[in-house]
C-alpha cells in the first residue's frame, strides 16, 4: 500500500483534492486536522460531508469529544490503526490529508514517550503551566540547556516540558535522555505533497469558506459547544470557534465585521502553515492539483 502525505494551508481545497486522488487510485484517508478529530465540531472544522464520508473512507474524523485534548499521540495512535484497517483491506493507496503540519514532523522525526497519567491528572498539569507568567523564563530556570534548544515562542514544546518536569520532577534534558524518540516506521519515506496556490486566490478562496460557514450555522454551532463544554476546553480556541463566542458575548446581529475577522485570522494563518509546509520537511512538493495528480500516477506507475 502506497501511503501519501497531502498537506496545505486552511482553505486551498485538500480534502476534495484527497477524494479524487482517493477514489481514483483504490485509497483511503487520514484526517490530519486538530478540529475534525472532534465531534460536534463539523461546520467550524470544513469537515468532509457524510456523503463523502460514506464514499470514501475517513479516519482521524470524530475521535473526541470538544473538552478532550489532542495531541501528536493522539494521532499517532489513531493513524496506526487506521493504517492497520486499510491494509486488511488491501487498499492500493492510503492519504494523509490536512493542514496540521506540524503533527505529521512531529512523527516523522519521532516522540519521546510522555509519561502515562491519568486524564485528571493530565487537565491538572496543564491548568498548573497554563498559570505560569513566563513559561519559557521558568523553564530555563529549572533546565537551562533544554531551554536554549527552544525558541521563547515555541508554546506547544515549552508547556510540554513543563508538564513533564511536574509530572516526573525530572529535568525535561534528563527525561528525554532517558526516553529516546520513536520515529513513526511508516511514515519515513512517504511523498509529501503540498498543494500551493497564489496567497490572493487562497485570501479569496478562505472568505468564500468564512461566509459559507456563517450561511451554515456557524453560531449554532458555537452556541452548543459554548452551553456544553467548559470554556477551557482546547478546541473552543480554535479560530473561527473564539472569535465566534466573542461575537455571541456581545449580543450584536451584525455578521459582517464577524466574517471579515475570521477570513483575516484563517487568512493569517495560511501564511503560517504554508511557510512551515515549505521549511519544516525534506523533499517537499508544492504542486498545484493537477501537478498533484501527475505526480501521484508517476509514482504509482
Amino acid at each position: 500500500m502506497q501511503i501519501f502525505a497531502l498537506i496545505g494551508a486552511s482553505g486551498s481545497g485538500k480534502s476534495a483534492l484527497g477524494l479524487e486522488l482517493a477514489s481514483r487510485y483504490d485509497g483511503e484517508i487520514f484526517s490530519l486536522d486538530s478540529l475534525s478529530i472532534y465531534r460536534h465540531i463539523d461546520i467550524a472544522s470544513a469537515k468532509p460531508s457524510q456523503e463523502d464520508r460514506a464514499r470514501i473512507v475517513h479516519y482521524g474524523i470524530d475521535e473526541l469529544e470538544p473538552h478532550q485534548p489532542c495531541s501528536v499521540m493522539v494521532f499517532w495512535q489513531s493513524l496506526e490503526s487506521a493504517l492497520a484497517q486499510a491494509r486488511t483491506k488491501g487498499k492500493r493507496t492510503f492519504f494523509i490529508v490536512g493542514g496540521s503540519s506540524f503533527y505529521l514532523k512531529s512523527m516523522i522525526e519521532g516522540l519521546s514517550p510522555m509519561p502515562q497519567l491519568p486524564q485528571q491528572q493530565i487537565s491538572a498539569l496543564r491548568e498548573r503551566v497554563s498559570a505560569i507568567t513566563n513559561p519559557y523564563e521558568f523553564l530555563s530556570h529549572i533546565d537551562a540547556p533544554y531551554a536554549s534548544m527552544l525558541k521563547p515562542t515555541d508554546t506547544y514544546r515549552i508547556h510540554k516540558a513543563l508538564e513533564i518536569y511536574f509530572a516526573t520532577h525530572t529535568a525535561p534534558s534528563a527525561y528525554f535522555a532517558a526516553h529516546p524518540k520513536q520515529r513513526f516506521e511508516s511514515l519515513q519515506n512517504v511523498p509529501i505533497l503540498v498543494l500551493d496556490m497564489p496567497r490572493e486566490i487562497l485570501r479569496e478562496k478562505i472568505a468564500t469558506r468564512t461566509r459559507k460557514m456563517l450561511a451554515l450555522g456557524l453560531l449554532d454551532e458555537v452556541k452548543f459547544l459554548r452551553d456544553t463544554y467548559p470554556p477551557t476546553s482546547q478546541s473552543l480556541k480554535a479560530i473561527g470557534i473564539k472569535e465566534s463566542l466573542e461575537f455571541l458575548a456581545t449580543g450584536s446581529k451584525d455578521t459582517t465585521a464577524l466574517c471579515e475577522q475570521i477570513a483575516t485570522h484563517t487568512a493569517q494563518l495560511a501564511k503560517r502553515q504554508s511557510t512551515f509546509n515549505r521549511t519544516q520537511f525534506r523533499n517537499t512538493l508544492l504542486l498545484d492539483s493537477e501537478q498533484i495528480h501527475k505526480q501521484v500516477a508517476k509514482i504509482l506507475s
